[in-house]
């Protein structure tokens, strides 16, 4: 079993709006009894928005904080600007460019500067491209290649780690954990490069709205749909057509209603990317069968319904699905998995990442005290850092984690 150093980090998103010079959020970080961050594009060091040499004096910022307090930028993300739009998936290769060439690649080349890995989000698939499914396979496999020219520039920059987090719906890829694998073992496989996950504990909120319906719920839906003249709310098919085949069936005669349905699973099955399966959204699934290809993990409490980055204070945790010694065992579980030469080397460094979004609203007093009572709840899992996996999770404590079903 290979074993990965385990750290705590934060990212500086909370301090966005609020903190934004590096000595500023790197003195707050300092007395969470934090030393490693991860710095949010979003926190004044987007290379789409900020002047190429302000950032240049950023970096020399980001060094000196660190001289002063401690506290090292482990990793630079994305933020909420690349993720409102199609970026490296869009349909116009001007966009796809101009995503590659002046944000990502300005910042794999301030990481390397910085000695930080790098992680973000920036593609997603319109609607036009899922409604065909030769349209999806054709913007998949672009996306992978676009992955794999990061992935080689990223390793000539000399950049540790670089990965794409996943997500929670079909048009934000890798939102399942059999497409996750895919990924990396195109990108992987295509450029002899390696190319990570980031995985969000908050992300699996998702996938259970797009599983597939059974055949039993969809006879009950034309039964409603008799009834009615519409479906129920929420009933999630892939693609329009397949909601056009379900119309048809609704508006024949009884006796042709078995034809109709058979139609509309094969229109699904040409469209199997569009569904996700109930392991998709269980959080400790994703970690215990892809952690040790995730060197940045985004710590969020939710209740399982939803991604809304909440803090670890007690109140949210008494309702929350994340547990710390959970999320550590379905780690440690994960890197006893047996090598796969189709995907990349096991991380070494695993960043254990809160990713705490306040609200505009909130003080910033009580800000810093959510942040404080969620740092002490992940202090007592990982008193410090750079412990191996298995100094923090006993081996028989791994083997009951392996043994058990998911709660989810």
């Amino acid at each position: 079993m290979s074993c990965p150093r385990v750290f705590l980090a934060i990212d500086n998103c909370f301090a966005a709006k609020r903190w934004t010079r590096p000595l500023e959020w790197a003195r707050i970080v300092q007395a969470l009894g934090i030393a490693h961050v991860e710095a949010s594009a979003d926190n004044e060091c987007d290379p789409l928005y900020c002047d190429p040499a302000y950032l240049t004096d950023w970096i020399d910022d980001v060094k000196d904080a660190y001289e002063r307090t401690g506290v090292k930028v482990a990793n630079l993300y994305s933020g909420h600007s690349t993720y409102s739009f199609l970026g490296l998936s869009s349909p116009d290769r001007r966009n796809q460019g101009r995503i590659q060439d002046q944000w990502l690649k300005p910042m794999i080349r301030n990481a390397s500067q910085l000695q930080a890995g790098v992680g973000f989000c920036c593609h997603s698939f319109s609607d036009e491209t899922l409604q065909n499914s030769a349209s999806y396979a054709a913007a998949e496999d672009a996306v992978y290649t676009r992955l794999g020219e990061l992935a080689s520039f990223a390793a000539h920059c000399g950049v540790e780690s670089i990965g794409v987090e996943q997500m929670y719906a079909p048009h934000m890829i890798p939102w399942t954990i059999q497409g996750a694998r895919r990924l990396l073992r195109e990108v992987c496989g295509g450029t002899k490069c390696h190319m990570y996950l980031t995985i969000d504990v908050g992300h699996q909120s998702g996938q259970r709205k797009f599983l597939r319906p059974p055949y039993l719920r969809l006879k009950e839906t034309l039964l409603q749909m008799r009834a009615t003249g519409k479906p129920a709310r929420g009933l999630w098919l892939g693609p329009k057509s397949a909601y056009g085949i379900l119309q048809e069936a609704a508006e024949t005669p009884i006796a042709q209603e078995d034809y109709h349905l058979n139609r509309l699973e094969r229109e699904m099955d040409g469209h199997a990317p569009l569904f996700a399966t109930p392991e998709d959204g269980d959080p400790y699934i994703w970690l215990g069968q892809l952690a040790c290809y995730s060197p940045i993990i985004h710590l969020q409490q939710t209740d399982g319904s939803s991604s809304p980055h909440l803090p670890f204070t007690e109140a949210n945790n008494q309702r929350g699905i994340i547990l710390a010694d959970k999320v550590l065992r379905s780690i440690s579980a994960a890197y006893s998995q047996a090598p796969d030469s189709s995907m990349p080397p096991k991380c070494e460094k695993v960043y254990l990442t809160l990713e705490i979004f306040p609200k505009p609203t909130d003080f910033p007093l009580d800000i810093l005290s959510e942040l404080e009572e969620s740092v002490a709840y992940w202090r007592a899992y990982v008193p410090k850092d750079g412990l191996k996996i298995e100094e923090l999770v006993p081996k028989h404590e791994v083997d009951r984690e392996q043994s058990l079903p998911s709660d989810r």
